[in-house]
């Protein structure tokens, strides 16, 4: 029996490739002679990284940087095992997580630092770029990221904006004379699990900025600040980001980034499966296993357990996820290639304890899984 392992990092509990390295276990409970391929995955956000520099035995960096409150902090970041592929996660250099919660305010928060840890790794000579976006803490439509590189966003009186999503509700005038030189003889890849265009009803601020603190008010004000934003892109830059699926990713970083770095958006899950070569593993698979920590009705939007199931799928692999609890709506996963979706909870307990036992808990319910998936294997 062959089975390929492949879930993404539980936020707050364990990383991909110990999830994997659980799951195993489990597997090889059931089965002792089975053969598992362990395949940590990851779809743009947290754990992106670690994915994709380990699996090709990259090298991981770490840059002071400004974080999204304006302060020096500590990021890591990596180059993949080809010698020039820069991997960046924005959440570590302007990330959600770092902002504690009575703190939390998107009028003012940056991506500057994700826009330094870029500059850094385009002068070392990296000439292909993947950052993935997801977790951010700003709203600033990447304004802070092209500050890094060069830009300089402009009042009506000439004078430079601050830090911050509001502010660009003033802006006039994008000055992009000194950019930095690299941007214009790099690839640089946007990747995301999500689809958002950069305003509206299904934009940055209206679906993320509750999460990151704006109240119904505030959303308003950064939405109307984005819109304003995208116009003075199109009439300065000549470029039209205002409804682009995945502009809205990070608080609008998708948009900045095609439009101050020529960045393409991609599925984070499917750019993560092809540098992984993802497929080669399902050649004589018998089970797939995912997992990641919350399984509802937003993991069907090109999450990286989705996307995992969709390529077993082409292969006629059977998948299995594993989430830490289940949500509204996670039914809908068995639509989207999804055979089953167990919970891995196996008592009451507080969430701290939950976490601190996620890799038990794996362990156990990878077994039972195979155990089911035995007396049925057509799954």
């Amino acid at each position: 029996m062959k089975v390929v392992i492949a879930p993404q990092g539980f936020k707050g509990g364990i990383s991909g490739l110990e999830a994997a390295r659980s799951i195993s276990r489990g597997v090889l409970a059931a089965v002792p002679d089975a053969e598992t391929v362990l395949v940590p995955v990851a779809d743009g956000g947290d754990g992106t990284l670690h994915a994709l520099v380990d699996a090709t035995g990259g090298e991981i960096f770490t840059s002071t940087v400004t974080g999204p409150l304006s302060q020096p902090i500590e990021c890591q970041w990596g180059v993949m095992g080809d010698g020039r592929t820069a991997v960046i996660e924005m959440a570590r250099a302007s990330g959600l997580a770092m902002v504690p919660h009575r703190r939390r305010n998107p009028k003012v928060t940056t991506t500057l630092g994700t826009g330094q840890v870029l500059k850094g790794a385009l002068e070392k000579g990296f000439d292909r770029v993947i950052v993935g976006l997801g977790g951010s803490a700003t709203n600033d439509a990447g304004a802070g990221m092209a500050t890094a590189l060069g830009a300089r966003f402009l009042d009506a009186s000439g004078n430079a904006l601050p830090p911050g999503g509001s502010a660009l509700a003033r802006l006039d005038r994008i000055d992009t004379s000194n950019m930095l030189a690299q941007i214009g003889n790099a690839e640089i890849v946007a990747a995301t699990d999500v689809t958002n265009p950069l305003c509206g009803p299904t934009g940055a601020s209206a679906v993320y900025g509750p999460q990151k603190g704006a109240s119904p008010e505030v959303v308003a004000e950064l939405d109307a600040a984005l819109q304003n934003f995208a116009w003075v892109v199109r009439h300065d830059l000549g470029q039209d980001i205002l409804d682009t699926p995945g502009a809205g990713a990070a608080g609008g970083l998708g948009a900045g980034l095609m439009a101050f770095a020529g960045a393409k958006i991609q599925s984070g899950i499917d750019m993560v499966c092809q540098v992984l070569d993802f497929d080669s593993h399902l050649a004589g698979a018998d089970l797939v296993i995912t997992g990641e920590g919350r399984a509802d009705h937003s993991t069907v939007f090109d999450k990286a357990p989705v996307g995992v199931a969709r390529h077993a799928r082409a292969h006629g692999v059977p998948t299995v996820l594993l989430a830490g609890s289940l949500g509204e709506g996670h039914e809908e996963l068995y639509d989207h290639g999804v055979a089953s979706v167990l919970c891995i909870s196996d008592g009451a307990m507080s969430f701290q304890e939950a976490l601190g036992r996620t890799g038990v808990m794996l362990e156990g319910t990878a077994e039972r899984a195979v155990r089911l998936f035995l007396i049925n294997p057509k799954g």
